[in-house]
């Protein structure tokens, strides 16, 4: 049998949440992540916000990983290492070990872009009635160079959920109390968990607040690169599934999605 491997930071240490400045626990899950990881981790355990803890959680790596995560030990709240079912899985292992009023998740590959970033997104949030804080993302390719920026949008609309993910995973940072409300991920999703997770509050859609201000980058070299196809083929499921809209607006929808996809295809051919 292969024991886990990890464990806490400090022996019966706790970090609490303080009125000023709410307890946010990030998230890395990570599988043989030893190109990224040791920046990821640096832009995280570097942050200058007052009360927050890190978590990661590894999969089994068999590369470097474990030895770049135990050269950050002394700042790393709590880790383990072990085989688990997928990303789902990884992630609720996150959120079990979390004790913060938010919980936001950084890949291996990803990470904050300042060391403020933090504390300017979470100046003046109030975690007894704010769900969701949102801010901006950077995406970039496998180099790092910058593909996009996201849009900073004033006033978030839940229809934008009928077309895309339009709260980016990153730059999320989710009330424990949704997950106490909704549940963990759905471990049957392979690539559009977080979205799923989402959804399922549609109906009763919580309060986001957004910030104008580009938090964390998303690199372009996760478990979903280059399968956008089965990316989309999973939203329309799992839109579905949460029943968000009529059987015909959803099929309007997937089609309109479809031909911007080609569209893009035949574009980027020429």
């Amino acid at each position: 049998m292969i024991l886990a491997e990890g464990g806490l930071r400090t022996e019966g240490y706790l970090k609490e949440s303080d009125s000023s400045y709410p307890l946010i626990s990030i998230v890395t899950v990570v599988l043989n992540g030893e190109k990224y990881l040791d920046s990821t981790i640096e832009s995280i355990v570097n942050q200058s916000y007052k009360n927050m803890e890190y978590i990661i959680v590894d999969g089994g790596s068999t590369d470097q990983t474990i030895d770049i995560i135990k050269k950050h030990e002394s700042k790393i709240d709590y880790w383990v290492s072990e085989k688990d079912a997928g990303i789902s899985d990884a992630f609720n292992k996150g959120v079990g070990y979390a004790l913060g009023d938010y919980i936001n998740f950084q890949g291996d590959g990803d990470g904050f872009v300042t060391s403020d970033a933090l504390e300017r997104v979470f100046q003046n949030i109030n975690p007894r009635k704010d769900v969701f804080v949102s801010a901006r993302i950077q995406r970039i390719d496998i180099d790092g160079n910058e593909i996009y920026i996201s849009k900073y949008v004033p006033n978030f609309k839940k229809v934008s959920l009928l077309f895309k993910m339009s709260l980016p995973h990153q730059g999320l940072f989710t009330h424990k109390d949704y997950f106490q409300k909704y549940k963990l991920f759905d471990d049957s999703c392979t690539f559009c968990m977080d979205y799923d997770h989402l959804l399922r509050s549609y109906h009763d859609f919580p309060q986001v607040v957004t910030r104008d201000v580009i938090v964390a980058r998303w690199r372009e070299d996760g478990i979903g690169n280059g399968r956008t196809l089965e990316i989309l083929e999973e939203y329309d499921k799992t839109k579905k599934k949460n029943k968000v809209a009529n059987k015909l607006i959803l099929l309007i929808i997937k089609y309109w999605i479809l031909i911007k996809y080609y569209t893009k295809v035949i574009i980027k051919g020429d």
